[in-house]
């Protein structure tokens, strides 16, 4: 068990270590080749220019004013300058929400460890119980476990005060979650009504659409709206499963860019040609000339991309039960897309599309009809990741554990009998060991929300926080506690009757808080602290720069400064808020330690947003009615704990006081669900409207149509226009309208001036084919 030794050195370990992450921060960033790296978003918004162009040859590549090196901090209160409403603008309302959950934590924890450190650990630390446990029944403790409700007596009236405590910390989460929640939906309403126009705000995307034999999806789909939404439809773009293509137009960029290189490498040096051997890793096989062996594979695939774009433009069965659709007010689609289409609830399924960088186009492709049959695989593949990882947490807490081992097992004694190196392994070894678990679970859990099929990439990230957020419950929390207090009290366990290894765990889940504390400095400061150094991307940039870089196009391309990673980052930021609400009326000496945390996560992750981040999608924070639902749920989780440990004390008197907190507590999540949330999954009509007659005010002859009929179209078919020319493929949009007729004479009522009269169709030329 670490004691306030290993506590110390850990802390001592991890505050080197992010002070040194910031001092070589504070280098690297000064020097102008790695500006682009740390100041990648003011590049790609056009707002920064090179400072290695100009000056002296030496300058373009280091930073000679030593006076710049002195202020290697002020990073930090420049990084807080840039207002909200600003920091919107440029980072926009994701970005600043994503910030605003780090400053959540901040206003819950800092009076709650004011109170705690200024009430609880007085009255815990007051008593001498572990003492005497330790001497009659062999309970392992620590100096740290003295300040916690471990220290108290069974039966002892002092479990009034950490009953009125929890009272005082639920009502103060709930009333900053309620003001919080309040202030983001507003936020959020307040950035809908004054975003400028977006495709997806005109746009619904149409699942399950149910076969015809006498017409195709196409034709399918145009009747269906102009049937039931005569006065508002306006295009719609067919899916179309282009998966192949994309993966030939992928190998295809690969292949450009290992000849861009070689082509580089041989106007640097011309003197003979490059050779390359076509085996594993260029290892061994036969030997070619490498530029002409990738023109050669280049033309090849070219021809495969031309054949299997051909197949998909002709091929009826590459087109998916599935389209968006377009309408010509706001309001007409959120009616849509709000509401049920048939009397039939499993067809003509309609939903908000998702903007269209954050399509996940991939998954557009999956027959609507396995979706339920690959999520129920999923969920069973996540319980059995979930069941079998118990067995290295077990190990990491075997680490964190050594001298109850060691009762039991004393050929280990060895290992103890320096004290620095069992400081090492019991305050900083465990922390590590649990990060480096994990560090390949976040794409793991990507892969498998991928396969359940979510259409956007913001769906997906949300998908897996939710996975990564029960794994951390389940695994990182509940699996470290219980295996924790086995391993701790291993001799008590092996020495008593069964009936008391309740009490025994009971006593023992306070004293778990050394391993959180020593995971929160390895995780939370120093993993913290190296974020802001963005090592791979620094790596990969200079690699690309060197050998691949060759326009201002290819050197934006190689910057590649990543996103705010909401899989990974939000449910991080939530096992914190479950440590902090768990043991703040337990053991308050974690609380410091999480505040550092979120003071020195807010503060990085602020320079992160205004120099690097590059948000590739936005969704107006449609995740925080999640974020604001797992802060509840510790709520109950720490409710729940502490009801159990007073129930192990034989606090029989003060312990029933705590059943109406979960209650109270629900009850106040089903009030702000019901107050705030709708906010975040409808849009109001009001809303619509109002935008829709400001928009027609101002501009009266926009041509909307214009503007939406290829926001959806697959990226394959964009770009590329030497090998392809969608227009001249499917005809030209404005001059060769296609007419759709209409083959069932089911449809003679249409009220469609197309579909008799012949006049223009408002569906798109090609949509019978492709979209």
């Amino acid at each position: 068990m670490a004691t306030l030794q290993d506590i110390g050195v850990s802390a001592g370990i991890n505050i080197l270590s992010a002070f040194v992450f910031f001092i070589i921060f504070a280098v690297l960033r000064l020097q102008p080749f790695n500006d682009r790296v740390y100041f990648s978003k003011w590049y790609l918004k056009g707002l920064r220019s090179s400072p290695a162009r100009g000056g002296a040859f030496a300058q373009r590549f280091v930073n000679l004013d030593f006076r710049s090196y002195m202020k290697f901090l002020n990073w930090m209160p420049e990084a807080l300058k840039m207002p909200e409403p600003e920091l919107i603008d440029h980072a926009g309302l994701d970005s600043v929400v994503y910030l605003r959950i780090y400053w959540l934590g901040l206003k819950i924890f800092t009076p709650i460890a004011v109170l705690a450190w200024a009430v609880l650990v007085p009255v815990n630390w007051t008593n001498n119980t572990l003492e005497m446990a330790k001497q009659l029944r062999n309970v392992t403790s620590s100096d740290i476990d003295k300040l916690s409700v471990s220290n108290i007596p069974e039966y002892s009236m002092r479990f009034w005060t950490h009953i009125v405590m929890a009272y005082a910390f639920t009502i103060w989460t709930c009333y900053v979650l309620m003001k919080e929640y309040e202030t983001i939906a507003n936020m959020r309403l307040q950035f809908v009504a004054s975003e400028a126009r977006r495709p997806d705000q005109f746009t619904v995307l149409v699942r399950n659409v149910p076969p015809d034999a006498d017409e195709s999806v196409s034709e399918l789909v145009e009747h269906f709206f102009l049937v039931n939404h005569p006065d508002h439809y306006l295009t719609h773009q067919v899916v179309c499963n282009a998966n192949k293509l994309a993966d030939l137009v992928k190998k295809k960029k690969k292949l450009q860019n290992w000849l861009d290189y070689y082509q580089l490498k041989y106007a640097r040096n011309n003197s003979q040609r490059i050779m390359v051997k076509l085996g594993f890793l260029g290892l061994w096989g036969q030997k070619v000339d490498a530029i002409e062996h990738y023109i050669a594979e280049i033309d090849k695939i070219s021809k495969e991309i031309s054949k299997e774009r051909e197949e998909v433009v002709n091929d009826p069965k590459a087109i998916m039960p599935a389209a968006f659709v377009s309408f010509k007010t706001r309001w007409a689609a959120a009616v849509c897309a709000q509401t049920q289409q048939t009397r039939n609830p499993t067809q003509w399924l309609t939903e908000w599309a998702p903007e269209p960088r954050d399509v996940f186009w991939s998954n557009l492709a999956i027959p609507y009809v396995s979706l339920t049959v690959r999520r129920l695989i999923m969920h069973v593949a996540f319980f059995f990741l979930t069941f079998f990882f118990i067995v290295p947490i077990a190990f990491v807490q075997s680490l964190a554990t050594i001298e109850g081992i060691v009762k039991a097992a004393p050929f280990l004694k060895f290992i103890v009998d320096d004290k620095f190196m069992k400081s090492v392994i019991q305050g900083f070894l465990p922390g590590i060991a649990l990060k480096l678990f994990l560090a390949f679970l976040p794409s793991i859990l990507m892969i498998m929300s991928k396969f359940e099929g979510f259409t956007s990439i913001s769906s997906l990230e949300r998908r897996a926080a939710f996975r990564y957020y029960i794994f951390n419950l389940v695994n990182v929390f509940l699996a470290s506690v219980i295996a924790g207090a086995a391993f701790e009290q291993l001799n008590s366990f092996l020495n008593q009757s069964a009936n008391q290894i309740p009490k025994t765990i009971g006593v023992a889940i306070p004293m778990k808080a050394t391993f959180f504390i020593t995971y929160i400095m390895v995780d939370g400061w120093a993993g913290v602290a190296g974020e802001i150094l963005m090592l791979k991307p620094l790596i990969m940039f200079h690699l690309k720069n060197a050998f691949l870089v060759k326009t201002d196009k290819d050197r934006e391309e190689a910057m590649d400064p990543g996103s705010i990673g909401f899989n990974t980052g939000e449910p991080r930021i939530q096992l914190y808020f479950l440590l902090g609400l768990v043991y703040a009326p337990v053991t308050p000496m974690l609380l410091p330690f999480i505040l550092v945390f979120f003071a020195l996560a807010y503060i990085v992750y602020r320079h992160q947003i205004i120099n690097v981040y590059n948000q590739e999608y936005e969704s107006a924070a449609a995740f925080w009615p999640d974020v604001h639902g797992r802060v509840i749920a510790a709520l109950v989780i720490s409710q729940l704990l502490l009801m159990g440990l007073l129930g192990t004390k034989h606090a029989a008197l003060a312990a029933p006081f705590l059943i109406a907190l979960p209650v109270l507590t629900i009850g106040f999540h089903h009030f702000c669900k019901g107050r705030y949330e709708p906010a975040f999954i409808r849009y109001p009509l009001q809303e619509a409207m109002m935008k829709d007659t400001l928009e027609t005010a101002r501009e009266p002859n926009l041509n909307l149509k214009g503007y939406l009929q290829n926001a959806y179209v697959h990226p394959v078919f964009k770009g590329d226009e030497d090998d392809y020319d969608i227009d001249d493929k499917l005809g030209k949009f404005e001059d060769e309208a296609i007419i759709v007729p209409t083959k069932r004479q089911s449809r003679r009522n249409t009220p469609a001036p197309s579909i008799i009269s012949g006049d223009d169709s408002p569906s798109l030329p090609f949509s019978g084919k492709l979209v």
